[in-house]
């Protein structure tokens, strides 16, 4: 195998587990940590240190950390506000609490495309370059894929799309949970001018965020769930599934993202019981 070969297969593998929410790695022989304990470690040398003089001059403050609980408040507030979604659109354009819009977004909030009268409402993590770019969510190459496989599944123009941030991260790299929550009332608030039939959730950052389970993505997938509103007035069933951008890396997956697709759909179209 040439070193590059080596190079994308073992990113490919390292890829795999972190979707998969494998944070930890074992050793490769057991260890017994209790007659490890027993054994006193010897005693470090320590070295005696000059202690410095003090220096005088004016004493700077630290930075004070954001204040995640007002940022959420007024996120509530401003969502709350709105009456329509083109108004929620308006106010996440507005909101300034998110640290995301200073730091990885370049130009505007990338909030929704699709039909807001959809019955399946699909949610991913966060946007990217090209959704950076052009102000809608899954439009580079997972986007494009992700429609190809809705159009398969006969979903196409039956969706509404969006993530659970709505501003890029830097490097791409997944959200973390105090910018989801964050911009969760946002989410949650178009959930309820939508109301939606279910939810399809894409990626282990999305499902954990909406279902508040520590569990990866591959535990998670394949089987339904409920999410319900912090205000306990809307229930949905989610059905967690694998990113798109995890398939362009492990193609082979497709298999399960598709079968998480036909069961959405053979629920979405079961008629409803009188």
């Amino acid at each position: 195998m040439q070193p590059s070969q080596a190079y994308r297969a073992a990113e490919s593998l390292l890829a795999f587990w972190a979707e998969a929410g494998v944070d930890a790695m074992l050793l490769d022989e057991a260890v017994d940590r209790i007659e490890a304990g027993k054994i006193a470690p010897p005693p470090s040398p320590v070295a005696a240190r000059p202690v410095p003089a003090p220096v005088a001059g004016p004493r700077v403050a630290a930075a004070p950390s954001p204040d995640l609980s007002a940022a959420i408040a007024e996120a509530q507030q401003l969502a709350q506000a709105a009456d329509s979604i083109e108004a929620l659109k308006a106010a996440i354009e507005a909101f300034e609490g998110c640290p995301l819009r200073f730091e990885g977004a370049a130009s505007q909030a990338v909030f929704y495309r699709g039909d807001p009268a959809a019955p399946l409402m699909i949610v991913g993590d966060g946007p990217g370059s090209e959704e950076d770019a052009q102000g809608a969510p899954f439009v580079g190459r997972a986007g494009q894929l992700l429609d190809r496989m809705l159009a398969a599944a006969g979903l196409t123009g039956r969706v509404f799309i969006t993530n659970t941030v709505f501003w890029r991260p830097p490097g791409d790299r997944a959200p973390s949970p105090p910018e989801q929550a964050v911009c969760a009332p946002f989410l949650e608030r178009a959930m309820e001018l939508l109301s939606p039939k279910m939810l399809l959730v894409l990626g282990a950052s999305s499902a954990k965020a909406l279902l508040r389970k520590d569990e990866g993505i591959l535990s998670l997938r394949g089987r339904w769930h409920e999410w319900r509103s912090h205000s306990g007035n809307l229930e949905l069933p989610v059905m967690p599934t694998l990113h798109p951008a995890f398939l362009l890396r492990q193609p082979a997956a497709k298999k399960k993202v598709w079968s998480d697709l036909l069961t959405a759909t053979e629920r979405l179209d079961r008629p409803e019981r009188p």
